[in-house]
């Protein structure tokens, strides 16, 4: 994905079009300010995207920190009969 760089100018002078762009290519906006980077803008949806894939990222790194750190963790039979233990207390209530 290119990077696409734009003058503030244009954010004032262009917003419709550069939201458009910012939607069309769910890539971010670099605007520059006397040709220095200033802003980046990007579309909502792309922006949730990464939040959530930053997100998943850290979860991900905590739990390899703790495997490395020793932490005791759950095998995949411990994890299904605790789920199947939840289920049947959920469905008796």
């Amino acid at each position: 994905m290119p990077t696409i760089i734009k003058p503030s100018a244009a954010i004032r002078q262009n917003y419709n079009e550069i939201a458009q762009l910012c939607r069309e290519s769910a890539s971010p906006v670099y605007l520059t300010k006397n040709g220095e980077g200033d802003l980046v803008v990007m579309d909502i949806d792309t922006y949730n995207c990464r939040e959530a894939a930053f997100a998943l990222r850290e979860e991900l790194l905590e739990v390899e920190e703790a495997r490395r750190d020793g932490v005791a963790d759950f095998s995949a039979d411990e994890v299904v009969a605790a789920m199947r233990q939840a289920v049947k207390r959920a469905a008796k209530k």
